[in-house]
């Protein structure tokens, strides 16, 4: 556990708690001040010293656990409020209508985002390239900060693109989670507002509400905030970093869509991404709230976690029997 707290220089937020009132319980580190390194592609690259590190990153790798996620119903979507304009129950655009029932089989998903040491590794097994993003970051937080290489290991992955977290998927077996199937690990089967039920989110449950002017990352280890756990188990389901899945993001697709399993759009421009980052807003981070960005953006606020599709093995299938009786409503 890591318990030094980086100065808050250059943060805004309502919400600085998150980077103040647990780090030193939960291996958040909140980092400032970057003075331009990681803003875009123009500065000089990073000297050979952060090689070293970027090796010890990548060797203290720790796989997550998987989660099974049991087969059968739940609602997807939104019942539209029209209200309270500004209500954390309130849709946050019309991308989530109509709510539905949806079926799916039993798959299994990664209880903690895709970690930095993770996809170094990865990027170190196929000899592909550091995005110089990244690497401006992680040396400005060696040479700045001091920050061990075991703590940034625990980060979620940063400045990756959809391709890249499709490719790491696909090499370890696995693949990215659908909408659908990422929507049901977060809410369950009841429709729940946010993963953790229907209270607001706090700093107790979730990275959020922070801002940075220049974008360093106020991100907490993939493996903390228990408390905002999904009904399944997983964590940072809201907040931290936004989700990578592999759906096209089409803003009219749910009433398109497949009662069984549905894959998303065929095609388009943006790839569908869920669950809300260390910048959003509260509303960003309810489980039916959508978004996208092109495959190709990497960015210091979207991450991804992988999904393994279960045999036809018997043993593998667990009855859903805790689907609402009332399918029509989400709360």
């Amino acid at each position: 556990m890591n318990d030094r707290i980086i100065p808050l220089t250059g943060v805004s937020s309502w919400n600085v708690r998150s980077c103040l009132g647990v780090a030193t319980v939960l291996l958040v580190t909140c980092v400032a001040g970057l003075a331009g390194a990681a803003r875009d592609n123009t500065n000089p690259a990073p000297p050979p010293a952060l090689e070293p590190h970027l090796a010890a990153i990548a060797g203290l790798a720790q796989p997550s656990q998987m989660v099974k996620i049991p087969k059968g119903w739940f609602l997807m979507g939104t019942v539209r409020k029209d209200d309270d304009p500004f209500g954390l129950e309130t849709q946050y655009d019309d991308t989530e209508f109509p709510q539905r029932r949806i079926w799916l089989d039993a798959f299994s998903v990664d209880r903690d985002e895709v970690s930095m040491g993770e996809h170094l590794a990865f990027l170190r097994r196929h000899e592909l390239p550091v995005p110089l993003k990244l690497r401006h970051l992680i040396w400005h937080l060696i040479d700045v900060h001091v920050l061990p290489d075991y703590v940034m290991a625990r980060w979620p992955a940063l400045y990756v693109s959809w391709e890249e977290a499709d490719q790491f998927c696909r090499a370890h077996g696995k693949r990215l989670l659908t909408e659908a199937e990422w929507e049901k690990a977060a809410r369950g089967t009841d429709g729940r507002v946010f993963p953790w039920g229907a209270d607001p989110p706090t700093a107790d449950v979730a990275v959020f509400g922070l801002y940075h002017v220049h974008q360093i990352p106020l991100v907490a280890a993939v493996d903390s905030f228990d408390e905002g756990q999904s009904p399944y188990g997983l964590r940072h389901m809201a907040g931290n970093v936004r989700e990578w899945v592999h759906d096209w993001f089409g803003p009219d697709s749910y009433p398109l869509m497949s009662e069984r399993n549905p894959q998303g759009a065929e095609s388009g421009r943006y790839k569908s991404v869920r669950g809300g980052s260390w910048r959003s807003r509260p509303q960003l981070l309810r489980t039916a709230t959508r978004n996208g960005a092109t495959p190709a953006t990497r960015s210091p606020n979207i991450g991804f976690r992988c999904a393994r599709t279960f045999s036809a093995n018997p043993d593998d299938e667990i009855i859903d029997e805790a689907h609402s009786s009332d399918p029509d409503r989400a709360e």
